[in-house]
Formats: C-alpha cells, structure tokens, sequence
C-alpha cells in the first residue's frame, strides 16, 4: 500500500521550517524507508523465534550482520535470509522465493502413487515416493498401500530410495502395520524451548484420517540411498531399534529434521528447520547421513536374501 501526499511549497517550507520532527514521520508513512530491510528483519525476527539453532554466540553474530545490511533489491535481501536461515535451521533452512514456491504448491498435488508389488512368495516391495499433497491427496497414498498388503505376505522390503521428503504422515501411514503401538519417534524443539512432540501409529492415522489396522507382525527390509531425506528419512527412522528390521543400501542424505514454512511478505516461503528426530532408541538426528546395516549397491537383491534366510531357519 502506498500514500500520496501532496503540499504546496508555502505549506512544504512551514514544515521543514517548524515540525522537523513530523516530517520524519511523514517520509516513514510514505515508504522513503529501505522497504528490503524490514523484509529481512521481519525474517530474523521469525528465525530468532523458532529456529532450532537460533541462540548462543554463533546466531547472534549471525543475527547482527544479517540486520547490518541495507539491500538495495529483493535478490540481496533474499540472499542475507539464506545465510542467516543456515545459521538459525542449519543445512536444511532455505528461502524459497514466491515464483518457485507457487510451482512447488502447484506440484504437490500431482499424481504421486506408491505401489505395492509382490516378488516373491510371500514378499512384497513397497515403493514410498516423496508426497507433500493435500489432507484428500494423503489418505489416497496411505489407503493404495493399506488396500494393496495381501493377507498372505510373511515378509516386506519398502523402498525409500529416492524419496527426498515432503508429508511424513501419509508415508508412515502407508505401512504402519509393520510397526508396533509404541512411541516411534519425537520431534525435540531448540535446547532453550525444551519441547518433545511424541509421534506413535494413532496419532499417525489421525492426522490422515484413516482407521488404524491390524498388526502385521514380519520381518522388515528398508531399502536407502543418498537421496533418501527429510520425510524419508523419518520414515525410516520409524523402524529403528526394532529387531525384526534391517536396512539396506547407503547413507541417507542427513536431513533428519522437521520444517516450518513460513510464507513472507511477497509470498516467499522460508523453510526454517524448528526440530530434531529423536528415535525410540533415544538417538538424536538431525543432520548426520543414517548409515544402513549393510551397505551395498545391490540393496534388493541383499534384502532378499535377509528375508529368506530368516524363512528358512
């Protein structure tokens, strides 16, 4: 919004003459401030709030340069809230400017389908891809994979190769009948806040809105690669500590963590990571690669054999 003001000379001279004072405040009502500095404060200020790493020496440094500058373009400002989001989130932060974010909503809902695959007797593959859909779209991938699981399987690989994030719920929805009612996973805010949100199948499926179902009570391969992240990576993170689980394949990409996006003046998003994985086991993710059990560049074939192994004994 912008205003308009217009004076005569006579009136003009009286002001600057008389009332210095309100003249200040009349520029600031008219915009003569640097409006690409009040966008990257207002980002600090989010960052200062909630990001996951936003206290202590290194943020406040941080923190001061960030607002020391006066961006002359949007793309400066942008690139001080880069730097400052990898300082407050880590390597998982990012701004997102508001043409790339509308195409990424815009593809979020494409048809994106897991599948369900049998291979072998009893042995099924199921395929996870990245999903970060709406609540219509996240019971469809969670209800293809539930509806898909024969009554006759003994043994599954599921295969996150691949899935670079996005909805965690719909993906650990999809095979929650693999998990046991426990609590699987916390998401652990900054030091300072000391704030734990418990994740388990119920709260899982409410989120998705389907009803929970039977245990399946097998033996779990998980296939990983490098550009198995973010949601991916706390889908495995799931299955951790479980016995009857082995994973397959390489390190993951080391994106263990939880974003908020937070939409900014002209629509850009910043991506501010606001929490760590903490697993059943009491193990702390965030940004480490998650090595496999066997690391190997033939993952299904190795799963295979795993599963057999333990049918035959």
């Amino acid at each position: 919004m912008s205003l308009n003001i217009m004076m005569n000379n006579t009136i003009l001279k009286k002001v600057l003459a008389y009332c210095p004072t309100f003249l200040l405040a009349i520029m600031i009502v008219i915009g003569c401030g640097n409006p690409h500095r009040t966008y990257v404060r207002d980002a600090v200020r989010h960052m200062d709030r909630k990001g996951i790493y936003a206290e202590g020496a290194e943020w406040e440094a941080a923190r001061k340069e960030s607002l020391s500058h006066n961006p002359e373009t949007l793309e400066e400002a942008q690139a001080v809230i880069n730097k400052a989001a990898k300082v407050a989130g880590g390597k998982h932060s990012f701004l997102l400017p508001a043409d790339k974010a509308q195409t990424r909503e815009q593809k979020s809902n494409e048809e994106v389908s897991p599948s369900v695959t049998m291979i072998e007797d009893g042995i099924i593959v199921i395929h996870l891809p990245a999903f970060a859909g709406d609540d219509e779209n996240c019971r469809r991938y969670a209800r293809t994979v539930l509806d898909s699981i024969p009554d006759t399987v003994k043994g599954v690989c599921i295969d996150l190769r691949g899935n670079h994030g996005g909805n965690m719920y719909p993906m650990i929805a999809a095979v929650h009948r693999f998990l046991p009612d426990d609590i699987f996973l916390r998401f652990k805010m900054r030091r300072r806040f000391q704030s734990v949100m418990p994740i388990n199948k119920e709260f899982v499926a409410k989120v998705v809105g389907i009803d929970m179902e039977p245990r399946i009570n097998c033996p779990v391969a998980i296939m990983t690669d490098e550009a198995t992240a973010s949601s991916g990576e706390a889908v495995l993170l799931s299955f951790r500590g479980l016995d009857n689980v082995r994973v397959f394949g390489s390190p993951t990409a080391g994106y263990a963590s939880a974003n908020e996006s937070i939409i900014l003046s002209d629509g850009s998003h910043l991506a501010l990571t606001v929490s760590c994985d903490i697993t059943r086991t009491g193990e702390v993710f965030c940004e480490d690669p998650i090595v496999p059990d066997v690391e190997t560049g033939s993952p299904l074939e190795d799963a295979l054999s795993w599963l057999n192994e333990i049918f035959q004994n």
